[in-house]
This record gives C-alpha cells, sequence and structure tokens, in this order.
C-alpha cells in the first residue's frame, strides 16, 4: 500500500470507540488503517473484532510504550508512507490529501505534520505540536501557536507552510524509507520526546521536516499520562537530556549540558518550595540519575549520528533561552520571540 494509517493503542478501548469510525472513513483508497495493540488489558481487541472487521490489527505481547510499540508495530508495515496517529485525534473528510501530496511535490522532505487543533478549545492549537516545532539553545521544546502553556487561539497567523525541527508524533507523516534510515523511534525512551529526537537526527541527516497546516485536526492530548503526573515528568526530563547529548554538536555539548544541570536543579527546587510538589522533584532528580547511567550508551549513540551527519545539515535550533524570553521578558507568543530569533541569525 501507499499509506499505512497506524494507531498505537494501550487500553484505550474508549477512545477507538469514539475516533476511530472517522479515521476509517475518511482513509484514502490507497491508505490502510491499521491498530497495533499494545498489550492492552482492555476489551480493546474485542472491539476492534467485532465493530472495526476492516482494521488490520497488530498485537504485540507486551506494553513496549510509544517508541518501542511503533518500532515492532512498523517493522510489520510495509508501505511507503507511515502515518503515526495517535488515538485520540479526531479527522475529517480530506485531511491527509494535502499532507500525502506535500511529500509527494517534496522529495527533501522526511516528515510532516497538520495544524494540531484542540479537540476541547476547537479555535485554539493544541499543546502537543500546535503548528510545527522548534527547541532553544537549552532544549526546551516550543511550538508555532505554544510556548511552554501559553497555547495561542489560531487566527491563521501560522497558516503558512514552515519548514520546522520537529513535528508532532500525534499525528506525523514520515517515509518509511526515512523513519528506518534514521533507526526509528530511540525505544529506551518508553515515551515523549521520542518525535522530536526522530526528527533532529532526520535533519542532521540532511532530510527536512514541515507543518502543512492546509490539514488540520482536533486533538484530546494527555489521555495516558496526564499533565503533573511524576512519571510524566520523569520521562520529560530524562528523554530530553538524553535527546541533547546524542544530537548536539561538540561545539556546543559541554556547555549546554553544564547550563542545563543547573536549570534542571533550579525546576526541581521550585516545584518543591514554590508548588509543594514532592513528586516531580523526586522525578527531575531521578530522571538524572537515569540520564548519568546511560551515558556509556549515548556516547555510542552520539558517534553514530555524528557518522550520519552530512555536512551542509542546519540542526534548525534557536539561538534563544525561551525560558529568559517567557519568564524575564515576558514573551509569551512565538511571533514575538521567531523576530528576535531571526534577528540573532542575521547579526551573526
Amino acid at each position: 500500500m501507499k499509506t499505512a494509517i497506524v494507531i498505537l493503542n494501550w487500553n484505550g478501548s474508549r477512545m477507538l470507540e469514539q475516533f476511530l469510525p472517522a479515521v476509517v472513513a475518511c482513509a484514502p483508497d490507497d491508505a490502510g488503517v491499521i491498530v497495533a495493540d499494545n498489550g492492552s488489558t482492555d476489551n480493546s481487541l474485542a472491539l476492534l473484532s467485532s465493530d472495526f472487521p476492516t482494521v488490520e490489527t497488530i498485537t504485540l505481547d507486551k506494553n513496549y510504550g510509544f517508541a518501542g510499540g511503533y518500532n515492532k508495530a512498523l517493522a510489520k508495515v510495509d508501505a511507503e508512507y507511515y502515518v503515526i496517529l495517535n488515538s485520540d485525534v479526531e479527522v475529517e473528510k480530506g485531511w491527509l490529501d494535502p499532507l500525502i501530496a506535500f511529500m509527494d511535490a517534496h522529495t527533501g522532505c522526511a516528515a510532516c505534520q497538520p495544524k494540531l487543533r484542540s479537540y476541547s478549545e476547537r479555535t485554539q492549537f493544541e499543546y502537543a505540536g500546535a503548528c510545527g516545532g522548534y527547541i532553544d539553545r537549552y532544549g526546551y521544546p516550543f511550538c508555532r501557536g505554544r510556548v511552554f502553556d501559553t497555547v495561542e487561539a489560531d487566527n491563521g497567523q501560522y497558516d503558512d507552510v514552515a519548514e520546522v525541527l520537529w513535528a508532532t508524533g500525534a499525528c506525523l507523516v514520515i517515509r518509511s524509507a526515512d523513519y528506518w534510515n534514521a533507526g526509528g523511534f530511540d525505544e529506551r525512551f518508553f515515551a515523549h520526546n521520542e518525535e522530536i529526537d526522530l526528527c533532529w537526527r532526520l535533519r542532521l541527516m540532511g532530510r527536512k521536516i514541515f507543518c502543512v497546516p492546509s490539514s488540520h485536526v482536533y486533538h484530546v492530548g494527555g489521555g495516558t499520562l496526564p499533565k503533573g503526573n511524576p512519571r510524566k515528568t520523569f520521562l520529560n526530563f530524562r528523554n530530553n537530556l538524553a535527546m541533547l547529548y546524542k544530537n548536539l554538536d561538540d561545539a556546543d555539548l559541554r556547555h549546554v549540558m553544564r547550563v542545563r544541570r543547573l536549570l534542571d536543579y533550579v525546576a526541581a527546587f521550585q516545584t518543591l518550595v514554590a508548588n509543594r510538589n514532592i513528586g516531580d522533584f523526586k522525578a527531575i532528580y531521578q530522571a538524572r540519575r537515569e540520564f548519568r547511567k546511560w551515558l556509556p550508551e549515548l556516547r555510542r549513540d552520539r558517534e553514530t549520528i555524528k557518522r550520519m551527519r552530512v555536512k551542509t545539515a542546519d540542526n534548525g535550533l534557536s539561538d534563544l533561552s525561551i525560558l529568559w524570553q517567557y519568564h524575564v521578558l515576558r514573551h509569551k507568543f512565538f511571533s514575538q520571540m521567531t523576530v528576535l530569533w531571526r534577528k540573532s541569525r542575521q547579526e551573526k
């Protein structure tokens, strides 16, 4: 098949029942819909068998997380394009056509995403990917339409096609050849930051990532691990550190990792003192401890990535610190930072 729409499910029968019918109904003729079940213990498999007989099912023996689950499932899928789609995404007729057309027309593009709107606040962007993502100089992700917790209303301000550093894993169209050439998702991550890490590696290999906002979908978000869950905090901090260590330029690595160590401990004490959140405080310390255990493996990965990097690759990182911009200068919107970002690059 040309396009495989692959939904990874773990105990998400309610989401499948709500959102899968539209995915099936709106799938192009040359696309197949596949649900990869990540060791669910609810009635997901029974529901798929009884209510969705045309949907192919891949059954995994346990929960391998987002990263491992997709790697194992996609290894069994033969398609030119993978569409990685969260089970809590609402789609409409024609949503996929602009994305596939863009990929067909731009062979240098490895992956793209649509505009992500909030399912509950339908005129707003959605936190997980908005209109395409970037990373600041210290590894903090932000998006066109979302900086930290400030999510903008969608007034068409980001309706242009844009090259980005990363595309959201909530709805990601990627060439199967590029997915495997880059090594797929890092399974150690389990969940969170894995799509940013993959897109960054692809960028270093000379491939491009885009947001194509003529397509839009609606994302619920936070279904598996809601915000404020210490497990989510742990995964985000640990995986972000690992991603930085693997992909940063040699000239930046030591400085960035030193600054991040300081910023992480500041964040830990802030959660404890200001928010009285002992769970997140412990999670940040555990994340740094786990990252240090990973260092021997990450050094080997770093060397592999350096060998795969092309000399002309632009890593796409912002020169700005969004912590400084957001909390000190009170720049809450992507558009405010974009002006400063472009200016800093012109001055170089």
